[in-house]
């Protein structure tokens, strides 16, 4: 399967790129806090996509799949923090939300 023709692998790329300007607002206290579990999280939703996709069980694709959901999840979690620690305002919040409920 080539992941990198799939919709949603490239959306989660956007998600990752998204994120990575508006963390660069975040305070530099945060930089090995907040920043960089969300970063973490960010990278590794369009990561296990594409390990899912290089298995050959469909078993193993499809538990990659979970483990990039839950990360997204991580993520909505993260920039809800984010909001509530004033580190991003309402309008990137919502479209960083937007991004990843779609």
């Amino acid at each position: 399967m080539d992941y990198n023709k799939l919709e949603v692998w490239i959306e989660a790329r956007k998600l990752v790129n998204l994120l990575y300007e508006s963390s660069k607002l975040f305070p530099k206290e945060e930089m090995f806090g907040l920043t960089n579990q969300m970063r973490r999280a960010a990278i590794s939703i369009p990561s296990n996509i594409a390990e899912g996709c290089g298995r050959q069980i469909s078993k193993d694709t499809l538990q990659f799949l979970h483990i990039s959901r839950g990360s997204l999840y991580e993520l909505e979690t993260q920039y809800y923090l984010a909001l509530d620690q004033h580190y991003i305002d309402v309008y990137n919040f919502n479209v960083a939300i937007e991004q990843i409920q779609n």
